[in-house]
């Protein structure tokens, strides 16, 4: 896959990411199936064929459950150059989701990744948002730390995942990137989107496959009519979709490819 420019950031990611909520939390979540967490051997394999198809962005956050420790350990068997989008300001502990977006908590989660992943620097982290996208970033204090530890050198790119079209374009106007959900059934986002793409700004998009359930409720080539949707937008990051099965993961790389190389006959990314 060609990589893309995450905006302005000196980040480059491949057009699909990959999504590891399933490699540490299997509770709590709105999957169509329920599963097992993969074993390590699993997961090393889930990995090494994500590299093979061109895929160098991996997503997860505190709230993952196990998946920031478990990618810190699988990832030194497995050594290349990904790029890493972590999260803050929400943890899941017995079920139940918490949120602190507090100076103190923002700076303890941006460590305790920091020492999960094995890093030194983080390639970007999101605000893990409740809902209420514009209070947290005009109000508390995770923004301005943030920024602070990127400042210091420990963070690269600052941005939200965020749940409001309000929230996205104020993330737009403040950070360096945005993760948002767009799909057919949940096109709201798409002014947020245009104004990134307008602003240079990195743009990830989270759930264009509805969390699994867009087989459900689109027409005979689901994953081919929600590819070339999501991708009809220029300025589109990635993609980040969640899998354990390799050869799910193959065929979804091969059709956005496929996506890919007719609208760069007609409409260059950008």
């Amino acid at each position: 896959m060609e990589l893309r420019p995450l905006g302005a950031t000196s980040l480059s990611v491949s057009p699909l990411g990959l999504g590891t909520v399933k490699f540490g939390r299997n509770v709590g979540v709105k999957y169509p199936q329920p599963f097992d967490l993969p074993s390590d051997q699993e997961a090393l394999t889930l990995l090494a064929t994500a590299w093979d198809l061109g895929i160098n962005l991996l997503d997860t956050a505190p709230a993952y459950g196990v998946s920031e420790e478990r990618l810190g350990r699988l990832l030194q068997h497995c050594r290349r150059d990904w790029v890493i989008v972590t999260k803050v300001g929400e943890e899941f502990t017995d079920g139940v989701s918490r949120f602190d977006f507090s100076a103190a908590a923002t700076r303890t989660s941006v460590e305790r990744s920091l020492r999960r992943l094995g890093v030194e620097v983080l390639d970007a982290v999101l605000i893990h948002s409740n809902g209420d996208d514009l209070a947290i970033l005009e109000q508390a204090a995770v923004l301005p730390t943030l920024l602070d530890l990127k400042q210091a050198g420990l963070v690269r790119a600052v941005g939200m995942s965020t749940k409001t079209l309000m929230g996205s374009v104020r993330a737009v106007e403040c950070c360096d990137l945005v993760m948002l959900t767009y799909n057919q059934h949940e096109p709201s986002e798409l002014t947020a989107i245009r104004a990134a793409c307008t602003a240079n700004k990195g743009i990830l998009i989270k759930k264009a496959l509805q969390s699994g359930w867009f087989k459900q409720t689109l027409g005979r080539d689901p994953l081919l009519d929600t590819l070339n949707f999501v991708y009809s937008e220029p300025g589109i990051s990635s993609v980040v979709i969640g899998t354990l099965n390799p050869a799910h993961l193959r065929a979804n790389a091969v059709e956005v490819e496929r996506v890919l190389a007719v609208r760069a006959k007609t409409a260059p990314f950008g």
